[in-house]
């Protein structure tokens, strides 16, 4: 989860107002949701609603940054 950390800032410093490199910051912050929720939290067998909530929540949180950094 290091280097995902690593890379989300490093983007961000060099092109924090384009819309590829925001993109790219938002999926490597869905990967390490995933990472914890499924491998941490130990929901990998988990039930299904648990694991659609956890997950679901970080997906409609990324979809609405994304919407507001598109429009202008």
């Amino acid at each position: 989860m290091l280097p995902m950390s690593i890379a989300a800032v490093w983007l961000g410093h060099h092109a924090p107002d384009a819309l590829l490199p925001v993109a790219v910051i938002l999926l490597l912050g869905l990967g390490k949701a995933w990472l914890i929720v499924l491998r941490f939290m130990e929901l990998g067998h988990g039930p299904r609603l648990w694991q659609s909530l956890l997950l679901g929540w970080p997906l409609v949180v990324t979809g609405t940054i994304l919407v507001l950094h598109a429009t202008p």
